[in-house]
């Protein structure tokens, strides 16, 4: 534990330039005193509350130190509403009452420290860093939790998904062995051919799983080079395996020449093909995909579209969440780990990227990708 508070202090002193303190005080003499003690920091004001809520909503804010006593919205409505947007935003509340009540109510909401007025200027700026780090553990234990949650339901979707073709292969194994089928029976020979079916999805599920591993464990960084978009698209489209299942669909390429973009292929390249083999996967079983490149200028516009089963208005806003499927017919047996959107959506994003959908149940899903030409990291 030393060693994680060491780590965190060390990581705060580093990034102190990086900080933005609001400072709510209705005294403009206190919020001037308090900038110049916190000099170290980037420092805005608010008046108010209800000023200081305005300014917290545009984001940015690492943490705030707020008087009680303030006109419209006080010190302490101000924390309760703080905490109950962002739990981890560190809140400092400095009074020059000793109130226990005070005191208590400010604890109950989650109050990061206390200053008393007359302010000691040496106390606020060491009461700011600590507080800092303690955010910084905060959030760091509330991503150990988030990941170990995210691991349990992963290993319980893939104890899932890998355990009903094994049971088909099981039971029809032990039926054989046992004699129960006649060799020569035509229904074993169809049973045979669902068999193998399933023998084949489940490699299917090993080479998805292995695929997911080496792109999770290729890191943040983008490995960037040039790339011809009005090349790589076509091949991403016949090389779908989802071809094999929907022979009625016909796919539709209609690329504009455009110039070279500076993307991580491997990256960019798992991410388009995971929106094309849904767009085929979710097709009915006649139809057409249709995938069109358009130079826009100072970004590409990828468009893929189906005529699928679509999705429900109120699925749309899940369907970027990490294992989460459509299930038109509520089977429970979507192919696949819901993996795919998730990390589509954050490789695109890492490129400065936008990717959208819109979809109409039995109508079809239309999904448009955005790429700057010069492409980048998003820190």
């Amino acid at each position: 534990m030393f060693q994680l508070t060491q780590n965190s202090d060390q990581a705060l002193v580093q990034d102190k330039e990086q900080k933005t303190i609001l400072i709510v005080d209705d005294e403009a003499v206190i919020r001037d005193l308090c900038m110049r003690a916190l000099h170290d920091y980037h420092v805005v004001e608010a008046a108010n509350g209800e000023e200081a809520l305005q300014i917290f909503e545009r984001g940015g804010i690492d943490a705030i130190l707020t008087d009680v006593m303030m006109p419209r919205v006080d010190g302490l409505e101000l924390l309760k509403r703080i905490k109950e947007k962002e739990p981890t935003m560190v809140v400092i509340i400095m009074t020059g009452y000793a109130d226990k009540e005070l005191i208590l109510k400010a604890l109950k909401a989650d109050a990061d420290d206390f200053i008393t007025k007359p302010l000691n200027l040496l106390q606020l700026k060491s009461g700011v860093d600590k507080a800092l780090v303690k955010k910084a553990l905060k959030e760091e234990i509330a991503n150990l939790k988030n990941l170990d949650r995210l691991k349990t339901n992963f290993l319980s979707l893939i104890s899932h998904k890998f355990r009903t073709p094994i049971t088909t292969i099981s039971l029809f194994l032990q039926n054989l062995a046992a004699g129960v089928y006649d060799p020569c029976d035509e229904t074993v020979r169809q049973h045979t051919g669902l068999i193998y079916d399933e023998a084949c999805y489940l490699g299917q599920l090993v080479s998805d799983l292995l695929s997911f591993s080496t792109v999770m464990d290729s890191g943040g960084a983008l490995r960037l080079e040039p790339c011809d978009l009005s090349s790589l698209i076509p091949k991403l489209v016949t090389s779908s395996k989802e071809w094999n299942e929907k022979h009625g669909v016909t796919p539709q390429v209609q690329v504009e020449p455009s110039q070279e973009v500076m993307l991580d292929r491997e990256k960019f390249s798992f991410a388009l093909q995971q929106v094309i083999d849904n767009a085929i996967k979710f097709s009915k079983k006649s139809g057409m995909v249709r995938v069109t490149l358009q130079d826009e200028g100072e970004s590409n516009r990828i468009v893929i579209e189906d005529q699928g089963i679509g999705i429900a208005r109120d699925a749309l806003p899940k369907v970027f969440e990490k294992f989460y499927q459509v299930d038109a017919n509520r089977t429970g047996q979507v192919r696949g780990f819901g993996l795919g959107l998730f990390y589509a959506r954050e490789f695109i994003r890492m490129h400065g990227g936008s990717i959208g959908i819109e979809s109409e149940p039995e109508v079809g899903t239309r999904v448009t990708i955005t790429i700057p030409h010069k492409g980048h990291q998003d820190s």
